[in-house]
């Protein structure tokens, strides 16, 4: 009977027909009731919310980015001394620079490349020079990557052999490709040992970085070897000068080390590998700024022009430079210019530091650069209006006539002076000579010569008889 009962229920459910949900009001309402919102629970609603706003927020920055343009990050806050991103970050650049380090050449590698060099080239009958062709640069490349590693590899590329001037026969010498590899090796490796001394990572060097970069270089240089070691700390002030006076045109304090790398600076000091007693002269010690002579030399200078032994130069004992053959204008110019006033003090305080000495050295012994026209030039504009005027040549050229004068010279005339000015700069202005009138004619040095130094107006006024005593020995 039970059974029965309920086999005929069931078959009863069966004949029934659900009707679909959406034909029932109270599923709908309660689709519409969780859709809104309204059903969920606090967090959820909260969480809703949130998303709600910040997708708010996303569009409105959206918008305004659209309209305004998009604006790059200039500035991103570096990390503190100690915290965990920073050592984080100094781990992460010790172990990029280690991997670096270890896929260069070392001096075994580069002996091992120029023998394989060496006995797989081809003797050219005409020149006798070494030589290979593209097989045999292929040949050789498997041969140092057997030998070496591959780590050599990287040399051997075809667009390496198409750097260099090739022969008729599609050859290339030896030599100069070795010389390339050599140069690739050593400045690379002058780049991770900078970025070693980059303290905060940035791409420059301050000052103290880069005198100790030079510090570590000094036992690798044949010619400094032998320097005193009560000399080294002021040796590397007198170097470090002359990469920021030539690398660091804005005087902002760093050095960029891209910069530092491709500048004639570091090939200078480079060649301080030779050995002093037979392959360089005195001569080209001399002329060398980072020659153990040269240091020297300036360091004297400061030293008898510094008077009081104070540290410092009034522009009295500047005026003592070159045996006095400077302006007083220019040396008054130059103090207006480059040198800081003190902090403490009245107005005649103003003294020149050893750092600004050599700057001012720098600047007078390389006039006919880019950086010392620049240094040069704001001295020579009076009024600091980008520009000279016929006004300017006569109040600068006055100093140097009157010292003209004094040392038993012929009497001059300023006008022909200022005349002969105007046909060596040819500016573009015929009222006026601009910086960029001085780099463009090439004779921007002379000119600025002339204008500031006695001795250098003599050397442009007696250049022909100059030229001839040059050329004398030379024919003999």
């Amino acid at each position: 009977m039970y059974n029965g009962s309920s086999d005929g229920e069931s078959h009863e459910a069966s004949q029934r027909k659900i009707p679909p949900a959406s034909s029932m009001p109270w599923v709908r309402n309660l689709r519409r009731f969780i859709g809104s919102g309204a059903g969920l629970g606090s967090e959820a609603l909260m969480e809703l919310e949130t998303k709600r706003i910040l997708l708010d927020i996303f569009k409105e920055k959206q918008k305004k980015s659209a309209e305004a343009g998009t604006i790059p990050s200039f500035y991103k806050k570096k990390p503190e001394e100690g915290s965990i991103s920073h050592r984080v970050q100094r781990l992460a650049k010790y172990r990029f620079l280690k991997k670096q380090s270890d896929l260069l050449l070392n001096a075994d590698d580069l002996d091992a490349m120029w023998v394989c060099l060496r006995e797989n080239c081809v003797i050219d009958d005409a020149t006798g020079a070494e030589k290979m062709n593209y097989e045999d640069f292929c040949h050789i490349a498997s041969v140092c990557t057997e030998q070496i590693g591959p780590k050599c590899r990287r040399f051997f590329s075809p667009s390496n052999f198409m750097k260099f001037e090739k022969d008729e026969s599609g050859r290339i010498a030896i030599l100069p490709f070795y010389l390339y590899v050599m140069r690739t090796v050593s400045l690379t490796q002058a780049r991770i040992d900078m970025s070693e001394l980059d303290e905060d990572s940035d791409g420059f060097l301050q000052p103290h970085e880069m005198e100790a970069y030079i510090r570590g270089l000094i036992p690798n240089l044949a010619q400094l070897r032998d320097m005193p070691a009560a000399f080294v700390q002021m040796y590397c002030r007198i170097a470090a000068r002359k990469f920021f006076f030539f690398c660091d045109p804005h005087r902002r304090g760093k050095a960029c080390i891209k910069k530092v790398l491709l500048s004639n600076c570091l090939q200078e000091l480079m060649e301080l590998h030779q050995e002093s007693e037979e392959e360089v002269t005195d001569t080209e010690q001399a002329e060398n700024w980072f020659s153990l002579t040269s240091a020297q030399r300036i360091c004297d200078m400061f030293l008898a022009l510094d008077k009081d032994m104070n540290g410092t130069l009034s522009k009295q004992e500047l005026k003592e430079y070159a045996d006095g053959s400077l302006t007083e204008i220019f040396i008054e110019r130059v103090f207006d210019e480059h040198v800081r006033r003190a902090k403490s003090g009245g107005g005649n305080s103003r003294e020149m530091d050893f750092e600004s000495f050599l700057d001012f050295v720098l600047a007078l012994e390389n006039k006919d650069t880019p950086e010392g026209l620049i240094y040069l030039f704001r001295c020579l504009d009076l009024h600091g209006r980008g520009f000279l005027t016929t006004a300017d040549i006569h109040s600068l050229f006055r100093d140097v006539h009157q010292k003209w004068i004094e040392g038993g010279n012929y009497e001059l005339c300023i006008d022909d002076v200022r005349d002969e000015i105007w046909d060596m700069v040819k500016p573009a202005d015929p009222l006026s000579i601009t910086l960029a009138d001085l780099l463009a004619c090439k004779q921007g040095g002379t000119v600025a010569s002339m204008l500031i130094d006695v001795r250098g107006f003599w050397a442009h006024d007696n250049r022909e008889n100059l030229l001839q005593e040059e050329e004398e020995p030379e024919e003999e």
